[in-house]
């Protein structure tokens, strides 16, 4: 194993690493005398309710430091590298990949493709299994990493290979019987491509996937999403209503068949697929859950939920106000729906849903996680948007106020001489958002992935 350098790059206030004076710089040699891989390794060592380490300081002094803890306590530390290791780029080329999709010129990061089975773990990514060695599959079992989230596109060996161009697509389909038999729960995901691993295909690979439920939790199917940035790329097309009514006429067979055998829904279908169809969404109780809500399934259904909940605990007034709360096509009208039930408790409040058209990756994107600062600027440039403009924090990088394109929000802010109020994910955060002064400490935690094989992951 080569040598690896597992900085610490932050110490929590009160912990144990703290108790230790351990401090930033110092690295993380071994465990119970054992190398530290990756954050996998660090996890599970750090389990045991007596643990040795063995830290290297600034000046290279050696400490050797016994601890006694809760079993499962963490150190408390934060490591310069959150996987403690490289990350695994992805060795597929799929028809369907967003990631070749993109312009030029964009930051490096919206550029690497990843295939990490860690990341599926810690961040709900969705991994082809391709990149996976027999260790790899091994120390999921033995660490037991689960949920992992893995990448199906299709159970006919042959098409998984041309879908991904890679000709151990098909065989690494087997590393699924691997961890049924091992208990390891899995969700998945079906890209579905017009003409290629839908109608009777995907009839196919849901009857193979089926068979490994429970274990198996969940199945979603999202449509591919299509930039304009597809000159030299497979000739993909996009759905239209009827292709969206076919599909989820075959979802609901599923559903209605495994709910009867399992009481789970299993295979859910993203609300792309509803809105397309010109159809209302489930109710709750179909989401399982919400077990897919990451992948687009859901959200929209959720998101009215907890608004009428967050508006049972308020009580109404004659307060005045007007905003403006932006977002994707996909959203707006659930959003409006969302503004006319905040009216009928407070009448004054005047909040216009304003629909970002996506001219930067092209029309038929139409989720808000993919709006970049520049389309805002000019869609909203000029406007009177009242007190305040909402924008939903999938919009931004994760952890800054950054849009995908790099216009920061402060600079949006300052372009369109309004307030900008980042909204978090749930319904009750969207009422207080309108609602409420301005909360500038409060925390923004985004779900989006800018490694996606689908333009419409993340939140609509």
């Amino acid at each position: 194993m080569k040598d690896k350098k597992h900085v610490i790059s932050r110490v929590l206030p009160g912990s144990i690493a703290e108790e230790l004076e351990l401090e930033p710089g110092d690295i993380l040699t071994a465990i119970n005398d054992q190398p530290v891989e990756d954050v996998f390794d660090y996890r599970y060592l750090m389990n045991d309710e007596f643990v040795t380490l063995l830290v290297e300081k600034a000046d290279g002094e050696l400490w050797e430091l016994e601890v006694e803890k809760e079993y499962e306590e963490d150190l408390g530390v934060e490591f310069e590298n959150g996987l403690m290791d490289e990350y695994r780029s992805c060795s597929n080329r799929c028809i369907f990949c967003f990631i070749d999709q993109m312009p030029p010129g964009m930051r490096e990061t919206l550029y690497f493709k990843d295939d990490d089975s860690r990341l599926s773990f810690l961040q709900g990514n969705y991994v082809t299994l391709t990149n996976m060695s027999e260790r790899d599959v091994e120390r999921v079992i033995k660490y037991r990493l689960e949920p992992i989230n893995i990448s199906f596109q299709a159970m006919n060996p042959e098409l998984r290979c041309e879908m991904l161009h890679n000709r151990f697509a098909g065989q690494a389909l087997e590393k699924v019987d691997r961890f049924y038999e091992a208990g390891i729960s899995m969700n998945g995901q079906i890209v579905l491509c017009k003409g290629i691993n839908d109608g009777e295909e995907l009839e196919y690979s849901l009857r193979k996937l089926s068979a490994y439920a429970p274990v198996l939790q969940s199945v979603s199917v999202v449509p591919v999403g299509l930039t304009k940035f597809r000159e030299g790329l497979y000739p993909l097309k996009a759905f239209e209503k009827e292709d969206a009514v076919q599909v989820l006429e075959r979802i609901h067979r599923w559903q209605k068949r495994m709910y009867e055998k399992h009481g789970i829904h299993f295979v859910h279908a993203s609300d792309e697929w509803y809105i397309l169809a010109g159809q209302e969404l489930p109710e709750e109780s179909r989401y399982d859950g919400y077990i897919q809500l990451e992948n687009g399934v859901g959200m929209l259904r959720l998101l009215d939920a907890e608004v009428r909940r967050a508006l049972e605990e308020r009580r109404g007034d004659d307060r005045t106000l007007r905003a403006v709360i932006a977002t994707g096509k996909l959203a707006g009208p659930y959003l409006e729906k969302c503004v006319s039930l905040i009216r009928e408790k407070f009448p004054n409040v005047r909040a216009e849903v304003k629909v970002i058209t996506n001219h930067f990756f092209g029309e038929e994107i139409t989720v808000s996680g993919l709006i970049t600062g520049q389309d805002l600027k000019e869609q909203l440039g000029g406007r009177d948007l009242g007190e305040k403009l909402l924008l939903p924090c999938n919009m931004l990088r994760s952890g800054e106020d950054v849009f995908l394109d790099d216009v920061t929000v402060e600079e949006l802010s300052d372009y369109l001489k309004t307030e900008i109020v980042v909204v978090d994910e749930d319904g009750a955060d969207l009422v207080a958002s309108v609602l409420d002064p301005p909360d500038h400490n409060k925390q923004i935690r985004r779900q989006m992935y800018e490694q996606t094989s689908s333009s419409n992951r993340g939140q609509a």
